[in-house]
């Protein structure tokens, strides 16, 4: 079950690391002054990627808890 702990650590891990990605990207096009269609279209496709580093993420936490679980 250590291998179900570590793997879902590293799942969380590149999940938080997207999520910190996305915040990035958010910020960098707020810096730009994009208006309108512009930001519009941009924060469409991030919305998509947030929430599959969202979802990655939960997956992770959900592996490590079960691996202390049935460890």
């Amino acid at each position: 079950m250590a291998a179900l702990v570590w793997i879902g650590a590293a799942l969380a891990v590149a999940g938080l690391g997207g999520l910190i990605w996305c915040i990035i990207v958010a910020a960098r096009a707020k810096r730009e002054g994009l208006e309108g269609e512009a930001m519009e279209a941009r924060l469409r496709r991030l919305v998509a990627l947030n929430l599959g580093a969202l979802a990655v993420s939960a997956l992770g936490l959900m592996m490590v808890v079960m691996g202390v679980i049935l460890g």
